[in-house]
């Protein structure tokens, strides 16, 4: 077996509270994806700069910041137009319309099966 075959989907998880980033990782990573993790949607910008393997970005919807999880969702499909997006709140309700196409939108609180089947549709539709 080769290196690419052991090579897991890479998740940019972005949420500005910790806790619930250190939660958000670890239901990500126990679906068998690899985690990196942003604070806010600059450093999650930085992050996609410099790194080619993002396959997903989990994004909270509310955060800090020079833009919030849909402005990011937006950025992310204008810049890197084959990141699957998922985008979470436990304040802010989502519509089809308001994330880029193929988008899914998550409310929290999340269990870490829907965590892991909404990841596993997004990679499995590719």
């Amino acid at each position: 077996m080769g290196l690419d075959d052991l090579k897991r989907p890479v998740v940019l998880v972005v949420e500005d509270d910790f806790f619930l980033r250190m939660d958000a990782a670890d239901m990500v990573r126990a679906a068998g994806f690899e985690v990196v993790e942003a604070a806010n949607a600059d450093r999650a910008i930085e992050i996609l700069e410099a790194r080619r393997d993002i396959t997903v970005v989990f994004t909270d919807i509310q955060m800090p910041g020079s833009m919030d999880g849909l402005k990011l969702a937006q950025a992310v499909r204008g810049r890197w137009p084959p990141i699957k997006i998922v985008a979470t709140s436990g304040h802010v309700h989502v519509g089809e319309t308001d994330l880029p196409e193929g988008g899914r939108f998550l409310p929290k609180p999340y269990s870490p099966t829907q965590v892991h089947g909404v990841l596993r549709e997004l990679i499995c539709d590719t």
